[in-house]
Formats: C-alpha cells, sequence, structure tokens
C-alpha cells in the first residue's frame, strides 16, 4: 500500500517533470497541472509561451523528459528572467539507477528542490500550491509605516503615541514584555532595521515582536537585522556598523528572549506586497518586475538595494537610487538610505530620515499618506556619508539581479 503524499509548490514557478518513460512525464503533467499551464518544449515557440506565463506570473509547467543539460539550463535562466523559483519533479521506478543521478544533475544547474516520485505513487500524490510568503494582497489598512529604527526607543515610543498608539512595558528581566494599545482599526508597519547604533535594541525589537504576535503590526527585516540574526544563529561575524553595540545590549538578555528574536526575524517577509497589490512595503527597495515575486534575487534586492557590493572609501557598501527609474502603479515605502526629509519619487517613498544620525524617526499614515516625524533625542552616531539619495545608475537595475 502507498500513502497519500502530499508536496507543496509556489503558486508561482517554473516547474519542469523528466521521466525514464516520456509517457510517464506526460501523465504526471496531465494529472497535477492544467492544461493551459503546459508549455511544449517541442515547439519553436516554447521560449515565447513561457515567457508570456511568466510575465503575467503565471505558473509553467514543461515535460523536459530527454532535454539536454542546455536546454535545462535554459529553462533556469528562462525562470530567473521573471524571478520565478525552478524546480522540478523526477519520476521514475523505484530503485532506478539513474533517478539519483538526475536529480543531482538538475539541482545543479538550478532546479531546487527537485522532488523524486516513484512510479505508482503519482495516484496519492496531491501537489498543494501556496502563495508566496511575501503575498499580503488580502491584507488592508489603514496602516502607519516607520521607517528605520535602529535602536532608537525612545523615538519610537514619542512617535507611536503621536500617532494615537500607547506603549508600556511590563515585567523584569527575561519576563520584561512590551503591551500596546492601537487606535481603532489601524495598524502599524515596520521597514527594518530594528537594531544597530542606538541604545535600546532590545527594547525596540520587544515592541515589534509583541504587536508582531497580537497581529497589531506586519514587519519586514532590513539588512542590520539580517546580519544580526547571522550572529544570533551562531556566525563569525565581524561586529560593524554598529552591530558591536547590539550584541553588547543583547549580552545582558537572557538566553531565551535572544532565541524569540531569532525566531521572530527569521520568520520575517522578505517584503509585503499589500491592499490588492497597490502598496508594498520594503527595506531596501524593489523594481517593478520583482513585485509579487520572491526568489533569492528579490530579497536580495529588497534587504540591500540596488548595489553591485562594492564599497566605497569609508567602507560602506555603493548604493544606487533604484528609484528614479520606477514607473509603476504600485506605491512603494521604503527605508535603508537616510535622506533629511521623507519625499516622493515617481510613486515610490523613502522614509529613513536617519533618526540614529540625530535627524527624525518618520511614519507615513495609509492610505492618507500623511508624513509624520520626531526630532531624534541626540546624534547616536555619526553619519558615514552625507543624508541624501545615491546617484542614479544610467540605466535601469534589472540586469545587475537576475542572479
Amino acid at each position: 500500500m502507498v500513502l497519500p503524499v502530499k508536496v507543496q509548490i509556489p503558486e508561482f514557478c517554473l516547474v519542469i517533470v523528466c521521466a525514464d518513460d516520456p509517457a510517464e512525464s506526460s501523465a504526471f503533467l496531465q494529472q497535477h497541472f492544467r492544461a493551459d499551464e503546459h508549455v511544449d518544449l517541442g515547439a519553436e515557440e516554447w521560449p515565447r509561451l513561457a515567457a508570456d506565463r511568466l510575465s503575467r506570473r503565471e505558473l509553467v509547467a514543461i515535460d523536459a523528459t530527454g532535454a539536454t543539460t542546455q536546454r535545462q539550463i535554459d529553462l533556469v535562466r528562462l525562470a530567473k528572467t521573471f524571478y520565478a523559483q525552478p524546480l522540478a519533479f523526477v519520476v521514475c521506478r523505484a530503485g532506478s539507477p539513474s533517478a539519483l543521478r538526475t536529480v543531482r544533475n538538475l539541482e545543479s544547474v538550478g532546479f531546487k528542490p527537485t522532488q523524486l516520485v516513484h512510479t505508482g505513487e503519482q495516484e496519492q500524490l496531491t501537489i498543494e500550491r501556496l502563495p508566496l510568503q511575501i503575498d499580503y494582497r488580502h491584507e488592508r489598512g489603514p496602516f502607519d509605516i516607520i521607517g528605520d529604527v535602529h535602536g532608537c526607543a525612545d523615538e519610537l515610543i514619542e512617535l507611536m503615541e503621536r500617532l494615537g498608539y500607547s506603549v508600556r512595558f511590563k515585567g523584569l528581566g527575561e519576563d520584561r514584555r512590551a503591551e500596546v494599545t492601537c487606535p481603532p482599526g489601524r495598524r502599524m508597519i515596520f521597514l527594518g532595521d530594528f537594531v544597530d547604533r542606538g541604545p535600546r535594541s532590545p527594547e525596540v525589537l520587544r515592541i515589534a515582536m509583541a504587536m508582531v504576535s497580537r497581529g497589531q503590526a506586519l514587519a519586514v527585516p532590513g539588512n542590520h537585522d539580517v546580519k544580526f540574526l547571522k550572529w544570533l544563529r551562531g556566525a563569525n561575524v565581524r561586529l560593524t556598523h554598529g552591530l558591536d553595540r547590539t550584541v553588547a545590549q543583547f549580552e545582558r538578555e537572557s538566553a531565551d528572549f535572544r532565541d524569540e528574536v531569532r525566531r521572530f526575524l527569521l520568520d520575517l517577509p522578505t517584503y509585503l506586497w499589500l491592499e490588492g497589490g497597490r502598496l508594498v512595503a520594503t527595506h531596501g527597495g524593489i523594481l517593478e518586475e520583482m513585485i509579487g515575486r520572491d526568489t533569492p534575487a528579490v530579497r536580495e534586492f529588497c534587504i540591500y538595494g540596488d548595489t553591485d557590493g562594492e564599497t566605497d572609501e569609508t567602507g560602506l557598501v555603493i548604493r544606487y537610487h533604484w528609484a528614479a527609474h520606477y514607473r509603476g502603479e504600485t506605491t512603494i515605502v521604503y527605508g535603508h538610505t537616510p535622506v533629511p526629509e521623507a519625499d516622493w519619487v515617481n510613486n515610490t517613498l523613502c522614509i529613513d530620515t536617519g533618526c540614529v544620525f540625530g535627524g527624525k524617526l518618520t511614519a507615513v499614515r495609509w492610505p492618507e499618506l500623511e508624513i509624520v516625524s520626531v526630532p531624534a533625542r541626540e546624534m547616536y552616531t555619526k553619519p558615514g556619508r552625507p543624508f541624501g539619495h545615491p546617484p542614479v545608475r544610467p540605466s535601469p537595475a534589472r540586469q545587475q539581479h537576475l542572479a
């Protein structure tokens, strides 16, 4: 008796099926994918047909039995062009000597994961399609979106009170918790960079974690949070750009609290696609063609912005002003790069106004688009470069971010 098996795949992806027998791969496709999702590799126009579907954010399913390694590479490249995950199913007889070799070959060219399905298990197999983690289109405002806090808990509480929230802390030591009361019907969105450079990163995270756990807020990670998460997971990271201050603060916290923070940061979505697709909240930015998609390249851009990875003479990563080329209808609210004032550029709004550097902590109300700020109580860290949007690339950044 073969037990039922459920395999989960993203609702948007490029799927190929390989088998020892072409009839088996064809049957697998017909059983698990709609006819309109099939693209025939034997058709001369298959690249256009597949590209058309992927450009519309529609799943593509392909019978790739007998496809050459170069054709497999072409399919992976096509998926990456449209920021779709490439994955594979290998249908084979139990004990087939070629099955594991086929799986290894497919994973080596980029089909990850590759799922092995034994002949006879197909009838019991169920493929469940899951929304991408970033898909919050069902979530509606009103929202209060807050930029990079960087451990500035006093300013965060002041800004929240200005927005109609109240914050209090209860308990001591590892029992210390934040309790937040929200204005009726409103929720908060945090754009990441909770930590580093500022004086009270644990308190900032207590507020954010409490609100997210109670459905009072949504949140995305920033690049500083990602690096801090690596430290929490035991990686050997350089304690630079304010991480040393965060680590010193968290070494005074309990192991249980550090573990809570680790799980919280680990579970955050790359960005938030909200309001039926009308709004994106992200830390570092996003290209128009990335919206509604979630791959390593998209995550890299959302966390770090538009960068080639090069650093300037101060050791800071060189960034580019991706928003200067944006022409999309979706409103994008982001942070990451401190600017003197929150300003609109091509339907995008940067609300990182450099609180930790002595600037302001800023929020924008959605859908009212009202900008609310409070001044920093002091300059906790000197900025490494002047406030302002980074330089503009001569052409859009798409080709730099397809990996």
